[in-house]
């Protein structure tokens, strides 16, 4: 049987239901909708990892970290040998306008945002949790206010996959591997004994997104943005949005 996510559970699609509108719908995507989440729900994650918000690629699969950033992400879970153990999670639910992304940190704790995120971080994981990863400045605030993070889980604080700092991006991914592998264990079909980040990101250090990660009938290529990059040009995903309606406008090619 070929693999995907079903989605959430009844309960899961209730919270997620329940999401509350951004305090400033200037400041976000707000037109194309809420994106919640990648992995498991149900509780069996041994790595959470929060990250800010979400991009146009994870619109188009309706998850999150699917994207250039996120296919990092899955290279940075495969460096600890997990191949499915994970949740993926967003401070935000809605895609910020970078140019309001430190204006809108602030408003992470008004208290609709912190309950509603709080509640959704807190039920999607387990006894089995061993790490919290978060990634970007967004995500560690929005930890920082988790009031009921699991203390069996050490807190990893990393730079966000689409830093445009690749020395600290590289430094804080490297220190995490380091931190993370004696605490979590891998998946069985997992190693977690391969090479950590160098000097440069390579194209080794990405991984495409699991088939079962994604909804069922999602393309194949869709994750896995190796021949966007290997263009060579400054475009690194598949899905953009072009100016000025990028309000409401999405463009999305695929490999020909």
């Amino acid at each position: 049987m070929p693999e995907f996510d079903r989605g959430p559970t009844d309960a899961f699609a209730e919270l997620f239901a329940r999401v509350p509108d951004p305090p400033d719908e200037q400041a976000f995507w707000f037109d194309w909708g809420p994106v919640f989440y990648r992995g498991r729900l149900d509780g069996s994650a041994r790595v959470l990892v929060v990250a800010s918000d979400p991009g146009p690629t994870e619109r188009i699969a309706g998850r999150t970290l699917v994207g250039n950033a996120g296919q990092r992400v899955q290279g940075f879970l495969a460096k600890l040998g997990l191949t499915r153990s994970y949740v993926c999670l967003n401070a935000w639910a809605y895609a910020v306008h970078p140019s309001r992304a430190e204006a809108m940190k602030e408003r992470l704790g008004e208290p609709a945002q912190a309950q509603w995120r709080n509640e959704v971080l807190g039920t999607a994981v387990g006894p089995g949790l061993r790490a919290v990863v978060a990634m970007g400045f967004m995500a560690q605030e929005a930890v920082r206010l988790w009031d009921a993070r699991p203390q069996q889980a050490v807190l990893v604080k990393a730079p966000h996959p689409s830093s445009h700092d690749s020395v600290a991006l590289l430094d804080g991914w490297r220190a995490a591997i380091t931190a993370l592998r004696p605490v979590v264990e891998p998946d069985e079909d997992g190693d977690a004994t391969g090479p950590n980040y160098g000097g440069t990101f390579l194209e080794s250090d990405y991984r495409p997104i699991p088939r079962r990660d994604l909804p069922f009938g999602a393309p194949a290529f869709l994750g896995d943005d190796a021949w966007v990059r290997a263009a060579g040009d400054q475009t690194q995903n598949s899905v953009g949005r072009p100016a000025p309606d990028d309000g409401h406008t999405l463009v999305w090619k695929a490999p020909s």
